[in-house]
């Protein structure tokens, strides 16, 4: 019996046939190259067909294809504007027919004494509205309609009220329960300031419902391995349908593990509520406080800033990665270390903004907190555990279906010819070991002698041709928490 895989045995014409075997031609593991999968809603305007998948490779792609100012196209373009690198693709959605769209208003309640500019902030982007003096409120209320309707980017629609006509009023450009966390103020940063005598009355966005089925846009992953997903939607019901089917995809049998990135914007108290409501190990919370940007586009940002680290190192913390683009919750509502801590217990990541201003990710964590018992339970508490439990198993399976194809299976102890596509328990249990050391070299597991001593390798009781295996890695952990206590001498 030849141990070929293309030269038949049973020929007789004289000739040198050479085959090629690439089993053997790959030495380490093969780069896992991460995709994020970004869903959100489109607008009527867009070019392309609901529910379809389409890759994004530029910040403006998304609103050609989703239109202009809608939910998808800002998550891109913000998502491209943070990292130009990693593969990203979009499923844009319709807005439930049935929904209803969030609405708020500004009203001018004193004219302006003084010309000034106006810097007027809309989900984070400042728009810059000249103000004359002398002008009525009514006039003033349509400069602002005109000004914030130039921008067509922004997620309102703005309209002089059909009562009043110093009041503009302001609906967002799509139905859902995410034009609620639309936020508009007047200035930010340091030194705006209203033009003297201006006084505006703001009556933020409400009223939102019915976000989309997102099972719809799951439909169309199909068995795509998606590393990750930015999830604009927070409601129970789409989160309990994303999370099922991550469960599933984590599974041993059809093994695409990914992990969901959403945000939530609102108080300490309502974000730790919020947080309480979810224990998967598989979706992972950034509180974004009451930030300026709406927490759809931290989500974006967020999930692919992270994506690029975890696919760089999987088991490398996130901490101190910024996310550009994000215009945080003013210095006096920041939260402290002690309210942050809180909800690291409650499932939500937390950030840190620096002195100009930046958002870093403080800790990355899952939503998961308890074990089946309902006991607390932090095996699963960073991200960076179930990412590199996913490359761990990514390893594995890439190296034996590497090195093994279509190879038979054979008792220990058992001679056969050389060349013979024969593996045993122990020559499995050999390149598992050393498979371990790459990877404990690439700094993704310790303790090589503890896992050796616990592998254990053999050939199923009930099923000869099946291979079972049984050991306990060691993931390397993130240093986070250095404790000293400096006992001094004086």
């Amino acid at each position: 019996m030849g141990a070929f895989n293309d030269i038949p045995d049973n020929i007789r014409v004289p000739i040198v046939a050479i085959e090629f075997d690439n089993s053997g031609a790959v030495t380490g593991t093969p780069g896992l190259l991460y995709k994020l999968l970004v869903i959100g809603q489109m607008l009527p305007t867009a070019s392309v067909e609901p529910l379809t998948a389409h890759r994004i490779t530029s910040e403006n792609q998304g609103e050609a294809l989703f239109g202009r100012g809608s939910m998808l196209a800002e998550m891109l373009r913000y998502a491209r504007k943070a990292n130009s690198f990693l593969e990203v693709w979009a499923i844009g959605q319709q807005e439930l027919a049935a929904g209803a769209a969030a609405a708020g208003s500004i009203t001018v309640a004193a004219a302006a004494t003084s010309a000034g500019t106006l810097a007027l902030y809309i989900a984070g982007e400042r728009l810059q509205i000249g103000i004359q003096a002398g002008k009525t409120p009514a006039e003033l209320a349509a400069a602002i309609v005109a000004g914030i309707n130039a921008n067509t980017r922004q997620p309102l629609i703005a309209a002089v009220n059909g009562v009043d006509d110093a009041k503009v009023d302001l609906t967002c450009r799509w139905k859902g329960e995410t034009g609620n966390t639309i936020h508009v103020q007047a200035n930010y940063y340091v030194g705006e300031v209203l033009p003297p005598g201006l006084a505006l009355t703001v009556v933020q966005p409400t009223g939102g419902s019915g976000n989309p089925d997102v099972g719809e846009a799951i439909a169309v992953m199909g068995d795509e391995w998606w590393n990750a997903v930015a999830m604009p939607y927070t409601d129970a019901a789409n989160l309990a349908v994303l999370k099922q089917e991550l469960l599933d995809r984590w599974g041993p049998l059809r093994a695409l593990d990914g992990l969901a990135y959403a945000a939530f914007r609102g108080t300490h108290a309502s974000t730790g509520t919020f947080g309480n409501l979810h224990n998967n190990q598989l979706l992972t919370v950034m509180g974004c406080n009451e930030a300026l940007t709406p927490p759809y586009l931290w989500a974006a940002v967020d999930a692919i800033v992270a994506t690029q680290a975890l696919n760089n190192d999987p088991a490398r913390p996130l901490k101190t990665l910024p996310l550009p683009g994000l215009l945080p919750a003013p210095k006096e509502k920041q939260w402290t270390l002690e309210e942050r801590n809180l909800l690291l217990y409650d499932g939500i990541s937390t950030h840190t903004v620096d002195r100009e201003g930046k958002v870093l990710i403080e800790r990355q964590i899952t939503t998961y907190q308890d074990n089946a018992a309902g006991l607390p339970d932090p095996s699963y508490l960073d991200v960076t555990t179930p990412a590199t439990l996913g490359y761990f198993r990514y390893a594995n399976r890439v190296r034996i279906t590497q090195k093994f194809p279509r190879c038979k299976l054979a008792p220990d102890g058992t001679r056969y010819a050389p060349g013979q596509p024969i593996v045993t328990p122990k020559v499995v249990r050999a390149e598992l070991l050393a498979l371990y050391r790459e990877l404990e070299w690439a700094g993704l597991v310790s303790n090589y002698d503890d896992y050796a001593e616990s592998l254990l390798v053999w050939i199923d009781e009930n099923d000869p041709n099946r291979l079972n295996v049984h050991g306990r890695p060691n993931l390397v952990n993130g240093f986070n928490i250095m404790a000293m206590k400096a006992a001094f001498i004086v």
